[in-house]
């Protein structure tokens, strides 16, 4: 989406933008559709706000339950002229999407569905323009992690790549701090509003102030930290980079749901090759199409892979998920059995949902439904057709 408004009265348009980009119960499509109405209409944000109730119906698509909203958003503006006017005064910048500021990165891999159509940051704004990674992974990662985000880190800050951080303990708290170490720069994503990290700006006042850190926050500036909010956040910081790391993985949570999200996009992501005695999910995300790469973050050869697999002994079934899958490689069964005869703690419906987005599963339509894993399948097809 590329649109553009008149920046020259940008500072009093600012508290449009706060009403719209914070309205409860709209989707951010809707409220970016808005945005993109408007620039082929050549109207700013203050006439859709100023616009006939009429016309918010019959040219912007918005129904009864959305007009109350916007409404109640007007009543509101007085409130966030003074919030723009003290965010301001204090060095926070206030980014819509229109913006040529705006992270150009974030905007194409979210798209007009999901892109934030306002972002609040404080620090070196250029960062945004500059090529970055994110190095994900656990917050009790294990020290082979660690080892590996410092490598990754070492590796972008020599080829003046920006670290995206997550500012959460482990894999995240250590690229920030290793991209730091070696002189690089750093993005920090808030999962909380951009005026409530104050003990965050003590801290790194000086990085701020020389330019090598942004931080950055799509929430109302004044909302605390929540895990909706560390949910949500997650998007953003894959959203902001060209590459992803992945330093460790459960087979559920955060990282693995993004990195999954992720490979579905067709996204860049390469994900640490685990030794024999890990217990993690990485090569299940490789086996989904994760690019593999060594502890310093280099992708490895065909040859590497097949030599490090051929070491490797019979796998510790540690995850749910996995047992699931080496079990349906003994035969065809219903969720219930399965849940039955691995004593699992989990429902049949749950084993239902999660086999039929796998790749290798097979879905044995008729009552009850029963799964199959394809190489189950395919062996019995050449042991009856040869």
């Amino acid at each position: 989406m590329e649109v553009m408004f008149n920046n020259d009265s940008m500072d009093k348009e600012l508290a449009y933008w706060l009403a719209l980009a914070h309205l409860p119960k709209v989707r951010i499509k809707k409220k970016n559709e808005i945005i993109v109405k408007l620039f082929e209409e050549q109207k700013t944000i203050i006439d859709f706000f100023h616009s006939d109730k009429n016309d918010w119906v019959s040219n912007y698509d918005i129904d009864d339950n959305e007009m109350f909203i916007f409404e109640k958003a007007i009543n509101e503006l007085s409130n966030y002229s003074f919030m723009v006017e003290d965010l301001l005064e204090q060095g926070y910048s206030i980014i819509p999407i229109t913006s040529p500021d705006y992270s150009p990165i974030l905007k194409k891999n979210l798209g007009r569905t999901f892109a934030p159509p306002l972002i609040y940051t404080k620090g070196n704004k250029n960062i945004l323009k500059e090529s970055s990674i994110a190095i994900v992974g656990s917050r009790k990662a294990d020290e082979i992690s660690l080892e590996f985000t410092d490598n990754v880190a070492k590796k972008a800050s020599k080829e003046y790549k920006v670290v995206v951080s997550g500012f959460a303990k482990g894999v995240d708290k250590q690229a920030l701090d290793s991209a730091l170490k070696y002189k690089g720069q750093s993005i920090i994503v808030l999962p909380q509003g951009i005026s409530t990290f104050k003990s965050g700006f003590k801290k790194y006042y000086k990085q701020i102030i020389e330019g090598d850190i942004l931080v950055l926050s799509t929430f109302f500036p004044k909302a605390h930290w929540s895990v909706q909010f560390a949910m949500a956040r997650n998007p953003i910081i894959y959203g902001l980079v060209n590459e992803i790391y992945v330093a460790e993985s459960s087979s559920k949570g955060g990282t693995w749901s993004g990195v999954v999200d992720g490979l579905r996009k067709g996204r860049n992501i390469y994900v640490r090759k685990p030794n024999v005695i890990e217990k993690n999910a990485n090569n299940l995300l490789i086996q989904k199409g994760a690019i593999p790469v060594n502890l310093e973050g280099n992708k490895l050869s065909y040859e590497q892979i097949e030599t490090l697999n051929s070491i490797v002994s019979e796998p510790d079934l540690n995850t749910e998920e996995e047992k699931i899958i080496e079990f349906l490689k003994k035969g065809v069964y219903t969720s219930k059995r399965i849940v039955d005869t691995l004593k699992i703690n989990w429902t049949s419906r749950k084993v239902t949902s999660f086999l039929k987005h796998q790749k290798d599963v097979i879905i044995v339509k008729g009552k009850p439904m029963k799964f199959a894993h394809k190489d189950r399948t395919i062996h019995a097809q050449k042991t009856l057709f040869g």
